[in-house]
């Protein structure tokens, strides 16, 4: 039974219908998983397998173009392509290595090749069953290929041959794929298209329901393993969050404990520093003024003052109470006692402080919170003003508000910095560090406010014309009959800690080694100075890009830097850094300061070239004894280094030197020159340069330059010649 209008049978439409689904199944497959090799082959062999069914169900046919020569070899050559990509698709796809060669060769030379010969004898000839009879030999090969399918599958199923799934897949694979293979047999004995048509694509029908078995069993798999990891992840996560849950409250408990411990430490040692305080002051009302003494006060006063706001600012964070906010205070005599105190601590720095405050403002608050929110508003205003710069208080109320104003011609402060100088620790780089504090005052400032109901805001400017202006709002009292006003007087050291110290250069004394402290600390530089001055001349420096000035001005080279690690502008390790890479001063040795206790960082200190790295707090007697060791150590090396270059300049020369030096030797003691001086003299008097004679010497041209002027003043010539004359004559 044909299909209306041509020569297909009907049975090979329903399967040419059938397969047509199929291709497009696996397509949309194809698509969804793209590293599915599997499929790729599949669709070629449902696509061969489409073209050998419509050409073999239509040809040969009069109504259609082509002679019947050219449909016949049509039809036959799809009969052969199709049963050629079997052997490949068997060696890919079921991995049936024994298949290699007649997926690779074999079929071109035992399917393809006969196939050429059938068509040109069959072209030649006209005869069709004369060319039929060359078909012999596919016949023959399609036997060979059966064979060698049944060889490759026993070889890949070798060593699990008895198992249930590898005997159903050989045995589907065998009924699929011999009909395929004798696809020549078939043509040969011309069964009929039904027959053909039935037969071979049922065994394609076979093999696909095998790959479709076999997908189904891998997707399960991956299915099965999605849940499995989706349980696992589940698991996981639940877990995860409760290890998170218990180290969260594990952290808390820790962080609670850190706190109360800080909190406890804040408290006790509050009482002996008003123990120390008082008994300091006593002290020093019945003693002569001294400057230790007023060093002493002035940073015990900074160190109370630092606990207070460490302790203070952890009970706002706590929600604890810190004031009395029931209490009623003038605030515009507040602000006016405290301008008076400022204005002479601005004075020292030609400062002007001027103020605008408006008279009788009242303000339910306790006096101390209001004293702490101008006091630390108008001391980081003078601490962050340059010299000669001006600062502007104003208060004023309106409209039931209390608007307090300060604003300065300082450094101003960067926009992405306005909002965390709000945030406890944070601090702002500025020119003294001295000046720069723990980052407490306007965090609490920001907090007392905020306990008051009001506001705090800034405007600040760093460009051409800086500075800042911060504007408090609060909110003002009306004063009933019969309230009273809380008497307030401001504490004494209300800017104790502020104060700025000029600390001068030593006088150079020829006879002393020289140092270069550089601290950023006033208190300690001074007190460093005054120390290390007794038995070095002391150069001092309040930070990294100050020390570097002062080294490339100073007429000589310093024979030891001492630098703190945290400074402003420049800190201590990017001095070295600039240091140890210049030639000239490459030689100087260098002691660390710094609170940074930490092994990597005394460890990077001393990679970076420093002879040593002191922890503060440290002993006095500690670094002086280590000063000693480190400069009688440079010392010998320089003399040891001098002594070889002297001989090596010299060496030929040996006998006349022994009896010149002595006389030199002599003539400098008449002419009372130094140690120094006589180096430089002696090697003036052979005759090197002064750049020569600062190599050797490790010192700067300039330095050789000074000594060179001193040294013939004192022997009274004008020239060289006449300085050999007068050192080197009997």
């Amino acid at each position: 039974m044909l299909f209306p209008g041509t020569q297909m049978h009907i049975a090979t439409f329903i399967f040419v219908c059938i397969e047509l689904v199929i291709l497009f199944y696996l397509l949309i497959y194809r698509l969804a998983r793209p590293d599915d090799k599997t499929a790729y082959l599949n669709i070629i062999l449902i696509f061969l397998l489409l073209i050998y069914n419509v050409t073999g169900g239509l040809l040969p046919d009069e109504n259609l173009p082509g002679s019947y020569f050219i449909q016949m070899a049509i039809a036959y050559a799809t009969g052969f392509i199709t049963p050629c990509y079997f052997p490949y698709y068997v060696y890919n796809a079921f991995a049936l290595k024994k298949m290699k060669f007649h997926a690779h060769k074999g079929v071109y030379l035992f399917l393809i090749a006969p196939y050429i010969i059938f068509v040109l004898v069959f072209g030649f000839t006209g005869n069709l069953a004369k060319a039929k009879d060359l078909l012999i030999l596919p016949v023959a090969y399609a036997l060979w290929v059966i064979i060698s399918l049944v060889n490759a599958i026993r070889f890949k199923y070798r060593n699990n041959f008895s198992s249930r799934d590898s005997k159903e897949e050989v045995a589907v694979l065998f009924l699929s794929l011999t009909p395929w293979v004798g696809l020549p047999v078939i043509d040969f004995y011309n069964l009929g298209q039904a027959v053909e048509a039935s037969i071979t694509n049922l065994g394609f029908l076979l093999l696909f329901a095998l790959q479709m078995k076999r997908h189904i069993i891998e997707r399960r798999a991956e299915y099965q393993k999605l849940i499995d990891s989706e349980k696992y992840l589940l698991n996981w996560n639940t877990d995860l969050q409760k290890e998170v849950d218990k180290r969260t409250s594990e952290l808390e408990k820790i962080s609670e404990q850190r706190a109360n411990t800080f909190v406890n430490l804040a408290h006790e040692t509050k009482t002996p520093l008003t123990l120390v305080n008082n008994y300091l002051e006593e002290y020093i009302s019945k003693s002569e003024p001294s400057e230790e003494l007023t060093i002493v006060k002035r940073n015990l006063d900074k160190l109370t003052a630092d606990i207070v706001n460490l302790f203070d600012l952890e009970k706002f964070n706590r929600g604890f109470a810190v004031y009395n906010h029931n209490l009623i205070c003038n605030l515009s005599e507040i602000l006016q006692d405290s301008a008076i105190l400022f204005k002479q601590y601005a004075a020292k720095r030609n400062i002007e402080l001027s103020s605008s405050i408006e008279e009788n403002i009242y303000i339910k608050a306790d006096p101390f919170s209001i004293n702490r929110i101008i006091n630390n508003l108008i001391e980081n205003a003078v601490k962050f003003s340059r010299d000669e710069g001006k600062i502007e208080l104003s208060l004023q109320s309106n409209d039931e508000k209390i608007k307090f104003i300060i604003k300065d011609t300082g450094i101003g402060i960067p926009i992405e910095m306005q909002k965390k100088v709000f945030e406890p620790y944070y601090q702002i780089t500025n020119q003294k560090s001295c000046a720069q504090g723990m980052g407490l005052g306007l965090p609490i400032v920001k907090k007392v406010v905020d306990d008051l109901n009001g506001q705090i805001s800034m405007v600040s400017n760093t460009g051409k014309n800086p500075g800042t202006e911060i504007t408090v709002i609060l909110k003002t009292h009306n004063m009933m009959e019969q309230e009273d006003v809380v008497s307030f007087d401001l504490p004494r050291n209300t800017i104790g800690n502020a104060d700025t110290v000029d600390i001068e250069d030593s006088v150079h004394d020829d006879e002393k080694q020289s140092i270069l402290i550089a601290e950023d600390n006033t208190s300690l530089l001074t007190y460093l100075n005054k120390k290390l001055s007794v038995n070095y001349n002391v150069y001092p420096a309040v930070n990294g890009n100050e020390a570097i000035n002062k080294i490339k001005t100073l007429p000589f080279i310093p024979d030891l830097i001492i630098t703190d690690v945290m400074m402003d502008k420049m800190n201590g390790y990017s001095l070295v850094k600039i240091i140890t890479k210049d030639p000239l001063y490459t030689h100087i040795p260098i002691i660390f300061m710094s609170a940074k206790a930490g092994y990597n960082d005394k460890l990077f200190g001393l990679k970076l070239g420093a002879i040593d790295y002191i922890q503060k707090p440290f002993q006095i007697s500690e670094l002086l004894q280590k000063i000693d060791s480190i400069l009688l150590n440079a010392g010998k090396q320089k003399r040891a280094v001098w002594d070889k270059a002297f001989k090596t300049l010299h060496s030929k020369r040996e006998t006349s030197v022994k009896s010149t030096s002595e006389t030199f030797e002599q003539n400098c003691e008449v002419y009372h020159l130094t140690g120094r001086q006589k180096d430089i003299a002696k090697l003036i008097c052979q005759g090197h340069t002064y750049k020569i004679i600062g190599n050797t010497l490790f010192i700067a041209e300039r330095t050789v330059a000074k000594h060179a002027q001193n040294i013939f003043e004192k022997v009274e010539v004008s020239t060289k010649i006449e300085l050999i004359n007068k050192l080197e004559s009997q």
